[in-house]
């Protein structure tokens, strides 16, 4: 019984199994057949596609063709157009040259008539050439003869006497044109330098070099002096100047050289007599701050004169030895007043002739500063601050324009004479420079003098404080060439002699006074 279920449950299972595998074999042949079914859509679908893309290709390439044949056909009657224009042209030209042709040949045939003229009058004329120059000799001949002299004596009289009339008519000439000139050019001359001086008028005050200090009362004179004068021993070898304690009530007068010593001690006097505390420490203390202060005033004042000036940034150094100018002066003149004036007086001249006018500012400002540092080189002020210019990069043009003011170098462009008429008119000015009242009476007595001194002289006046000098000569002994003469020997003589500031005007009167008397 056991046997047969066993039996039984193994039949039934290999039977499950034989049906399961049929089964699965049937499946598997089914998705087999699914999958070839669905490759061949898939085939068909991409040759679909395939043949899709061909047939557009290949009616974007039709569509591209007969586009460029169109272009083609359009351009091929373009130039078939072209074409036929030109052959146009060509046979228009054609024609024009073929008249052209024509012309030129009828041109010839009337040039050929024309040299045929020319030809018959060319023999005419030489005939009657020979016929002149035959008439010629004989005319000569008998010119010879009447006259005594040869063709080569006449023509050295007649050039002789056109040589002798046209030396008197250039000489005449010369002299007209001469004073022509002059009058133009002082006339010129006149309307700049009156221009300049009515638009630029600066104010000139007397300053005196002369350093006062003020005390607050004769005991401090002691003071300054101290035990056995070692105070005022320090104050002099600290501000290298000398103190001069006189009988003068409440002052002591500061004497020295330089300029801007005498400053820093009359401003370190003033200082100590102040503080009250006197004695060779504090004296070393203070000049040395008021030294330092004295440097930065100095940079100061170059600036500002710069500044006032309108010229462009300098060299440091330059602008240092500037401001040193504030302490100088010339005639009690402010030598840095003084090249600011020019400076605008040289400016304002250059725009009316035309010229740089920062240039000329530039040249005027710039033209005494030697005379900060004259006192400690040899040689002129000119020539010092050419060269101190020219170490500190300025250019050729200011260094002679400063250097030739002077006419201490030749003048190698027009900014030097600039800077001499500008320095006379700022020197000349009335007012800007204080001269003693013996000193003027001696120059205008020194200036008559000097013309009386001369042979033909009958009177001589020096007017107009000495800017003129009138000469009066005698009629008998001196003719008019002569008075000329003795005009330009005195003006030698008085730059040679004299010195003065700006110019003055030499005028000699020759008069002829006729007197008769009726009866």
């Amino acid at each position: 019984m056991v046997i047969e279920t066993v039996v039984a449950a193994s039949v039934s299972v290999i039977a499950g199994v034989g049906v399961g595998y049929a089964f699965y074999q049937a499946k598997k042949r089914a998705l087999v057949a699914e999958l070839g079914a669905r490759e061949r859509d898939l085939a068909e679908k991409r040759r679909l596609e395939t043949v899709t893309e061909r047939l557009a290709v290949e009616s974007s390439l039709r569509a591209a063709f007969e586009m460029r044949a169109s272009t083609l056909e359009r351009e091929l009657a373009a130039r078939r157009q072209e074409v036929f224009e030109e052959q146009a042209r060509l046979i228009d030209r054609e024609s024009a040259v073929t008249r052209q042709m024509d012309r030129l040949g009828e041109h010839e045939s009337s040039l050929r008539e024309r040299s045929t003229v020319q030809e018959v009058a060319r023999a005419s004329v030489e005939r009657e050439r020979a016929d002149l120059i035959q008439q010629r000799t004989e005319h000569r001949a008998r010119l010879e003869s009447l006259s005594r002299l040869t063709a080569a004596e006449a023509r050295q009289q007649f050039l002789k006497q056109i040589e002798l009339d046209s030396t008197r008519d250039a000489a005449d000439l010369t002299r007209h044109i001469l004073d022509e000139a002059r009058l133009r050019s002082e006339m010129e001359a006149h309307r700049i330098l009156a221009t300049a001086l009515q638009r630029f008028a600066a104010k000139h005050t007397f300053e005196s070099s002369t350093a006062t200090v003020a005390l607050t009362g004769d005991d401090m004179k002691g003071r300054i002096i101290g035990r056995d004068g070692r105070n005022i021993r320090a104050f002099e070898a600290a501000t290298g100047v000398t103190v001069l304690v006189d009988d003068t009530p409440n002052a002591v007068v500061l004497s020295g050289f330089d300029p801007i010593r005498r400053e820093i001690a009359r401003q370190s006097m003033e200082r100590l007599i102040l503080d009250g505390r006197i004695h060779p420490t504090r004296i070393e203390e203070v000049v040395a701050s008021v030294r330092q202060e004295m440097d930065a005033f100095i940079v100061r004042a170059g600036e500002d004169a710069l500044f006032r000036a309108g010229v462009a940034p300098v060299h440091p150094e330059v602008v240092k030895v500037l401001g040193k100018l504030h302490f100088r002066h010339s005639f009690s003149q402010n030598v840095l007043e003084h090249s600011i004036e020019v400076a605008h007086l040289c400016g304002l001249m250059a725009a009316e002739l035309g010229e740089d006018v920062v240039v000329a500012k530039r040249a005027g400002l710039l033209h005494d500063i030697g005379k900060a540092v004259s006192h400690e080189i040899e040689g002129p002020h000119a020539i010092v601050g050419a060269n101190l210019l020219k170490l500190n990069g300025e250019s050729p043009v200011i260094v002679n324009a400063v250097a030739s003011h002077h006419h201490e170098v030749p003048h190698e462009n027009l900014f030097g004479i600039l800077v001499n008429a500008g320095d006379a008119i700022s020197a000349s000015r009335p007012g800007s420079r204080s001269e003693s009242m013996t000193t003027h009476l001696q120059r205008l007595d020194n200036l008559e003098q000097i013309a009386l001194e001369f042979d033909g002289v009958e009177k001589a006046f020096a007017v107009q404080a000495g800017r003129e000098l009138r000469v009066i000569v005698r009629p008998e002994a001196l003719d008019d060439a002569a008075s000329l003469n003795l005009a330009r020997q005195l003006a030698r003589r008085v730059e040679q002699e004299m010195n003065y500031p700006g110019q003055i005007r030499i005028t000699v009167t020759r008069e002829t006074r006729c007197v008769e008397y009726a009866k």
